[in-house]
């Protein structure tokens, strides 16, 4: 509060000036300009020097230049040997921002620069390592605009990378070196995705390939053991049916032999040797004159014994040194070909001997079709571009900087303000010193 009061105090206490009139400023301004004018050595002198000192830093300092090109998107046809392969497909605008994406890369960048160090030569120190210069070099020398159609005049998109380098620098190779190793790093790109989804496609068109053949060779194997099943179930049956005949014709002979057992003893009891008839038997020793034909009518089955005994012990004889009696049985002989049949299996036979299965595939002639197309597909990178330059880097025709004029301009007009504002504080000064005394 004392600080205020005495502040305030302070203030009352000074004088108050009077309202200058219009003659007075004129004076003033007058004597003003009168002072400059006196003064007007020192001000030439400031001038000079700020004149002198900005024409020394525009002849001194190192010019830097900007040089530039644009890329833009190549027309659709360009592209169509790459997207006809079906593999691979790309669009202009799009190769164009990988192009883009390129350029803007720190990796991609150094890696030209690695690749190509003459370029960063003249920037380079002793003891400095090429990524120590590229980094600096890095900092501010690359400007990379993407052209939106909807916002400029341009009808296309486009991207522009422009670049600064001071003198003594071939910034015109760098561009255009620098360009071109991108374009020519994403074409390798492109080419190697497209060997790879070639290489990628072929082993699982390959993969598929062996899948049906494996599932052929299971199919195959299948049938095969159906089909040797199917006979060895039907050689089975039929032996089974062939043992079951010859049993029972074996049967049939023995009790053959046991019939003309009992008909030998009861022809032998009746005493007929011969083949008779039951009327011719009953006839006895009748004696009959002259010639006579005997006609036997009888629907009842003639005994066996009435064949006689020579007869029956014949045939007796001849069934006991039978070796076989499958001759009597038709069906036999029709077994025995059907079991010759299933010797050998001709469908089996040849499942076995295919020594190319991928030939019996139906999908076979659609899958090495499109072997054939993968292992065919060949494009040729160097007879189509990704983007096409529109314009080429050109050697500037002057720096951009230092501007020479408009630093001897700031220098002219900032030294006589200089000047100017030496003259009026060595007026003020002089004007103090005079009111004090």
């Amino acid at each position: 509060m004392e600080r205020l009061s005495k502040l305030s105090e302070r203030v009352m206490n000074i004088p108050v000036n009077t309202i200058n009139t219009p003659g007075h400023d004129v004076a003033e301004v007058k004597e003003l300009i009168g002072s400059l004018w006196s003064q007007r050595p020192i001000i030439l002198l400031f001038t000079a020097l700020t004149v002198t000192a900005a024409i020394a830093y525009a002849l001194l300092a190192t010019p830097e230049y900007e040089v530039e090109t644009t890329v833009r998107p190549v027309p659709m046809a360009d592209l169509d040997e790459l997207n006809e392969s079906g593999l691979y497909k790309i669009l202009p605008n799009d190769a164009l921002n990988n192009v883009g994406s390129s350029m803007q890369s720190y990796d991609v960048r150094l890696k030209f620069f690695q690749a190509n160090p003459q370029f960063l030569a003249p920037l380079q120190v002793p003891g400095q390592s090429l990524e120590e210069t590229f980094e600096k070099f890095n900092e501010k020398a690359f400007s990379l605009e993407k052209i939106d159609p909807r916002k400029s005049s341009s009808l296309t998109e486009a991207v522009g990378l422009s670049l600064r380098y001071p003198q003594g620098v071939d910034g015109v190779g760098i561009l255009k070196g620098f360009t071109d190793y991108v374009v020519k790093v994403e074409k390798e790109k492109v080419a190697a995705n497209l060997k790879t989804l070639i290489a990628n496609r072929i082993e699982n068109v390959e993969k598929k390939l062996e899948s049906k053949k494996s599932i052929y060779e299971a199919e195959k194997d299948s049938r095969i053991a159906h089909l040797l099943e199917k006979d060895q179930l039907k050689k089975q049956v039929l032996q089974d049916e062939l043992k079951a005949l010859r049993q029972q014709l074996q049967s049939r002979r023995q009790n053959r032999i046991k019939e003309l057992d009992e008909a030998i003893v009861i022809a032998k009891k009746l005493g007929i040797v011969k083949p008779t008839t039951p009327s011719a038997l009953g006839d006895g020793e009748q004696t009959h004159q002259g010639n006579m034909i005997r006609t036997e009518v009888n629907n009842q089955k003639i005994p066996l014994y009435f064949l006689g005994q020579a007869a029956l012990e014949a045939e007796r004889a001849t069934l006991v040194a039978r070796n076989s009696d499958d001759f009597t049985e038709p069906r036999i002989d029709e077994i025995q070909k059907e079991l010759s049949l299933l010797a050998t299996n001709r469908e089996a036979a040849l499942l076995k001997e295919r020594n190319h299965p991928e030939l019996f595939l139906k999908e076979f002639a659609d899958i090495r079709g499109e072997l054939t197309h993968l292992k065919q597909v060949d494009v040729n990178f160097d007879q189509f571009n990704l983007v096409q330059v529109d314009k080429d880097a050109t050697p500037p025709q002057a720096p951009i900087k230092p501007k020479k004029a408009l630093i001897v301009g700031f220098g002219l007009i900032f030294g006589l303000l200089l000047g100017v504002g030496v003259a009026i504080l060595r007026r003020a000064m002089f004007s103090l010193q005079t009111s004090r005394r």
